[in-house]
């Protein structure tokens, strides 16, 4: 089926948890307790199996859409929230501040879950991440954490906002802000942009309203998954972990094919930090959009999705075909 004939049929997908689908708590190796979905691949089907990871304030309600067309390819798809996200808890002072102590905690939850998944999903397996979710991926892969057969980032989150401003002048800012005072405490109101001014929500991630209005949809059913600001520990560990992977060597080291998506008017991820990664990973291919496209590129207005998951497709076709 191609995108367009998908996205024509794909409301059904958007709204509603697929009845063959199941939805299960997935405890880590320290007793937290993470919402996991999966959906096995359709009857007779060889494709593969895919594992998405969400953004930051995101839940896997939000990427059906894609999961559906996916699904439909042939492929066994699962997903999970981030620990402090979703229904897999919080990790702040509140219902609403995205936390976390470190961004090696999600790495190290990433490579359980998907050592338990890869465990029983038929090859090739197969990385797939959005934004926050692209950089602890990544993180992962360039620590030899997990190996997929390939992997494939929309928007990753590898730098932040001014990104005129190099990562350790924003990190030393980020660090003597979170000192003083509670480090859990948001660090904007309102909004969803991780930096340091926010800016209005509609007018960052997608140019699709019905698309944008799924999210509203899905809160409204399932409230506990609302989140709203990141926290100022957050932006400073997220600042020394985007540190981290500038490290000379780091991003060298993964050598696993690499489909980046990106845009270069994203107002919610650094694009020239996007665009350093890739010249630095051995195996990478990047596609770039430009003022079509906003920041959940999956979730564009059908053209940009169209060439999104068409592109999703061709390479893995090439490096993750089916076996027999």
């Amino acid at each position: 089926m191609t995108p367009s004939a998908f996205s024509r049929l794909s409301s059904a997908f958007r709204r509603s948890i697929p009845a063959d689908a199941k939805e299960r708590a997935w405890t880590t190796g320290d007793g937290h307790s993470l919402r996991r979905l999966d959906w096995p691949a359709p009857a007779g089907a060889r494709r593969g199996s895919l594992l998405f990871m969400p953004g930051r304030a995101d839940a896997y309600e939000k990427w059906l859409e894609a999961f559906g067309q996916w699904h439909a390819e042939g492929w066994s798809v699962a997903a999970a929230d981030w620990r402090g996200q979703g229904f897999s808890g919080r990790l702040g002072r509140d219902a609403v501040t995205g936390h976390v102590d470190d961004f090696a905690t999600w790495v190290a939850d990433y490579a359980a879950l998907w050592t338990d998944w890869s465990a029983g999903a038929a090859r090739p397996h197969v990385a797939v991440a959005h934004s926050m979710g692209g950089h602890v991926v990544l993180r992962a892969v360039a620590e030899g954490k997990v190996r997929p057969t390939a992997l494939v980032l929309s928007a990753p989150m590898l730098g932040l906002h001014p990104a005129w401003l190099p990562s350790r002048w924003l990190h030393l800012a980020a660090k003597t802000i979170a000192a003083f005072g509670d480090a859990r405490r948001p660090a904007w109101k309102g909004s969803e942009k991780p930096a340091l001014i926010p800016q209005a929500r509609s007018r960052l991630l997608t140019h699709d309203l019905s698309r944008y209005d799924d999210e509203d949809w899905w809160r409204r059913q399932r409230p506990a998954i609302t989140m709203g600001a990141a926290s100022w520990g957050w932006i400073e560990r997220a600042l020394a972990s985007i540190r981290l992977l500038e490290t000379p060597g780091f991003l060298e080291a993964v050598d696993v094919p690499v489909l980046v998506l990106a845009t270069s008017v994203d107002r919610l991820v650094s694009w020239p930090a996007i665009r350093r990664a890739v010249a630095r990973l051995p195996k990478a291919e990047i596609v770039v959009f430009g003022q079509e496209c906003r920041h959940e590129i999956l979730r564009e207005v059908d053209p940009v999705r169209d060439r999104a998951m068409n592109a999703i497709r061709e390479f893995l076709d090439r490096v993750a075909p089916a076996r027999d």
